[in-house]
């Protein structure tokens, strides 16, 4: 009977979700509440889906920008990006052994928070031979921070006065995971969303020097790099929007679309975060993720509103 019901309370709320009922801090709410609350009656599915579907809904969101655009705001970010990726890297270096934190461990929490959360730590966590555990709890403190990030970098960003631009590109650089970025900067506004979406992803392309320098560090030779592929696609979308190919009643309803899909798999991260295994761990992995998100946070706020 249990399992019936939180079989039912799943799908319902995936259907608002997907219905543009929700917004994006509610559905991870909803996502938090419903793991509290109840067994998740489709964990592994639901872990899953959350990469498919965020990769469609960005692939989507390329039907709504033009590449001119897209090249500038790339531009705009890149030396912002090299900067944040090169502190964040060498703090958590230094922290990983002041904390005497697992050094696989401390090198996932970097990885994640420098360049795209759960996406760099699954591309990296390979490359130095992490052990499931390990993995699972880099990825759940990661998703933790990123969750808390969805909730107050708006309301921060209206505080501190920032424009769409700024916005877009603060949270772009300071939240770990794509789908928080871009579900945190939905409700900002869409000069905000575009911007954000643009520079994240350029900032994924990062992975790739990222996991050779983890082959140095961790000494580990014949593994594969894992390259993001599903920005080609992106950017393809990016290039048949800017040349009219498809009418704008179909790519406005693509994009449309790709925006609630991004509310469901919100949603779905909430539901798979385990508070269990992040109270296993300790405080010290915690507050090494902490220190490195806010010293990050802050560079990212004074680079772009005083240069």
């Amino acid at each position: 009977m249990k399992n019936k019901v939180s079989q039912f309370v799943f799908f319902a709320i995936g259907i608002l979700a997907l219905l543009g009922v929700l917004n994006s801090p509610i559905a991870l709410l909803l996502g938090f509440i419903f793991a509290l609350i109840f067994s998740h009656p489709y964990k592994k599915e639901s872990q899953k889906t959350i990469s498919y579907l965020l990769k469609i809904a960005v692939v989507g969101l390329g039907f709504g920008m033009f590449i001119k655009e897209t090249l500038e705001t790339g531009k705009e970010g890149l030396t912002l990006t090299f900067f944040s990726i090169l502190i964040t890297i060498s703090l958590g270096i230094l922290l990983a052994r002041l904390l005497k934190i697992d050094l696989k461990l401390g090198h996932l929490i970097t990885s994640g928070t420098a360049i795209c959360g759960g996406s760099a730590i699954a591309a990296v966590a390979p490359v130095i031979k992490a052990e499931p555990k390990t993995i699972s709890i880099a990825l759940g403190i990661v998703f933790l921070l990123n969750s808390i990030a969805l909730f107050i970098f708006p309301p921060l960003g209206h505080f501190f006065n920032l424009s769409q631009n700024e916005f877009g590109l603060w949270c772009a650089v300071a939240i770990h995971d794509t789908s928080s970025v871009v579900g945190a900067a939905l409700g900002y506004g869409d000069e905000a969303l575009r911007i954000a979406t643009t520079v994240k992803l350029s900032r994924t392309l990062w992975i790739i020097p990222l996991s050779i320098l983890s082959m140095f560090l961790f000494k580990t030779k014949g593994e594969k790099i894992k390259i993001p592929y599903f920005i080609g696609l992106f950017i393809l979308a990016i290039l048949i929007n800017s040349a009219d190919i498809l009418p704008t009643i179909i790519t406005d309803n693509i994009v449309l679309i790709s925006k609630r899909l991004l509310v469901l798999t919100l949603f779905l991260v909430g539901t798979t975060i385990s508070f269990a295994d992040l109270k296993v761990t300790g405080y010290k992995p915690i507050l090494m993720a902490v220190i490195l998100w806010v010293t990050i946070s802050v560079f990212a706020l004074v680079y772009i509103t005083h240069f």
